[in-house]
């Protein structure tokens, strides 16, 4: 039997229990820390957009030139999930 350690993905706690599944039959855990801002998670996603890093990676992408259907193509996340991702991420940060 082997044990995998499961650390929060926002608080780091390793104060982790399992949570049951979710609609798709992935194991979806909860986070026991009072502080912590996200209770339930995840460790692995169907869709590639619910990942954490999935937004920078789109942004970096717009910077450097790639288009809508570009990003659509090499990341596999929808283009309605790219056009909302870089509208929040404008919002966050104009004046």
């Amino acid at each position: 039997m082997v044990k995998i350690t499961v650390k929060c993905p926002v608080c780091a706690s390793e104060d982790i229990v399992r949570h049951g599944k979710n609609s798709n039959g992935i194991q979806v855990y909860r986070c026991r820390n009072q502080k912590c801002k996200k209770s339930r998670f995840q460790l692995e996603y169907k869709y590639k957009g619910c990942y954490a890093d999935s937004t920078e990676k789109i942004v970096k992408m717009a910077v450097n030139g790639s288009g809508i259907s570009d990003t659509e193509q090499v990341l596999g996340i929808h283009h309605t999930t790219i056009i909302s991702r870089l509208k929040k991420r404008r919002e966050m940060y104009s004046i």
